[in-house]
């Protein structure tokens, strides 16, 4: 498995979540996108610099490249959030979940809770 464990810049991040929301997007659109953009040549830099953490990788397309994230977005979501359990948690998939609960159970619909229910015992199911 890719070790998504590599630290990323905020810029590098905000540059990956660009090209996991587009799928696929060149220097320019990744400018447009960024909030408060630096240079092009800078994007550039940060770009060549993702290629060597083996994050993103690009394709040679009408004389310019276009960039894409090297490991599907569900992958590096689980890599994410089983470094943050390890972090945060200490491995406790409970504790994760009442701490997100705490910060967001306000902001949850009744809809919301049914899902969160069903995917619990999906889960409960499928682990015996």
């Amino acid at each position: 498995m890719l070790n998504m464990q590599h630290k990323l810049s905020r810029r590098e991040r905000q540059i990956m979540d660009i090209l996991y929301r587009r799928g696929r997007a060149t220097v320019a659109e990744i400018l447009e996108a960024l909030p408060e953009p630096p240079s092009y040549s800078a994007v550039r830099a940060m770009l060549r610099v993702l290629e060597e953490k083996k994050h993103i990788k690009h394709e040679a397309e009408d004389l310019r490249y276009v960039f894409m994230p090297v490991v599907p977005r569900e992958k590096a979501r689980r890599s994410a959030a089983a470094h943050m359990l390890d972090t945060f948690f200490d491995g406790s998939a409970e504790q994760a979940v009442a701490t997100l609960l705490d910060v967001s159970a306000r902001n949850l619909s009744d809809e919301e809770y049914d899902r969160l229910a069903a995917l619990i015992e999906k889960a409960r199911q499928e682990g015996r």
